[in-house]
């Protein structure tokens, strides 16, 4: 189960990532369009879709991961109520654990930078 919830989230992000790639860089209607002009190349619709979707990786990337560390944290204390000899043990994984969710998230924001600026 934990192996899926990891997949659904990164599959999450990578669909974000293509979805801001994807979008139309300039929304000109056709009939705001002046016969035999040509549309603009970019206008400040592409920015705000790409900061739309960069804010959107960044928050399903901060709420899954506070939603993760979350039930990491009440598992390793109740771990740690039923057996208090292995605390050290318990607490030391829940630390490594944690970094890693950490690490994460910071891929989410990684990618929130890469879309709105290098995109």
């Amino acid at each position: 189960m934990k192996h899926a919830t990891k997949t659904v989230i990164r599959t999450l992000l990578v669909l974000l990532a293509l979805l801001a790639i994807l979008l139309p860089q300039s929304a000109v209607l056709a009939e705001d369009m002046v016969p035999g002009e040509v549309p603009p190349a970019q206008t400040t619709d592409s920015t705000s879709s790409k900061a739309v979707a960069a804010a959107v990786v960044v928050g399903i990337a901060a709420a899954a991961g506070a939603v993760s560390m979350g039930i990491a944290i009440s598992k390793s204390a109740e771990s740690m109520a039923r057996q208090p000899e292995a605390a050290g043990k318990i607490n030391s994984a829940l630390m490594l654990g944690l970094v890693f969710i950490e690490t994460t998230i910071i891929y989410g924001l990684i990618v929130a930078i890469l879309i709105f600026f290098v995109l």
